[in-house]
């Protein structure tokens, strides 16, 4: 079964917390695909990624780049895997159809939106009775924070 990680963003958004974890990623050795609700928030991402910060950024691409086996972070509002990453991402979106092809997914949700918050439960539930690996990760003070509940 493919571990299901979820992060409860409380002290960042998405955009400032997602480049660490997908720099995280890529120092395994490991790809990932990033996805995203439509193409406009991919877009915006892509962006951000080149200039999150000054000194550095994450190479990566989505379909109006093309090349999708060359690139280790995949951009994308599809429900792919064209860069054969083993690590998927899900932000702001509805659970993926399916998660088999993945050794990890990682359930990035903003703790400041009632609404993030309750469908991050509900996808718990759902990847709970389909018998995956679940842990829960939450943004402290320190940094993140594995809890010992299951519950978000």
């Amino acid at each position: 079964m493919t571990e299901v990680r979820f992060y409860h963003l409380t002290r960042q958004t998405i955009e400032q917390a997602l480049p660490d974890l997908l720099e995280k990623t890529l120092a395994r050795g490991w790809r990932a695909v990033i996805r995203l609700p439509d193409n406009a928030q991919v877009e915006a991402l892509s962006s951000h990624l080149w200039t999150y910060r000054a000194e550095s950024f994450l190479p990566h691409g989505a379909a109006k780049d093309g090349h999708a086996a060359d690139q280790p972070l995949w951009l994308t509002a599809l429900d792919e895997n064209p860069n054969a990453a083993t690590v998927l991402f899900v932000v702001r979106v509805e659970a993926p159809s399916a998660i088999d092809g993945f050794d990890l997914v990682c359930d990035v949700f903003d703790g400041q939106e009632s609404a993030a918050v309750a469908a991050a439960r509900a996808r718990w539930a759902m990847y709970k009775e389909r018998g995956h690996a679940l842990t829960y990760w939450q943004q402290e003070e320190r940094g993140w924070q594995k809890k010992e509940r299951g519950t978000t």
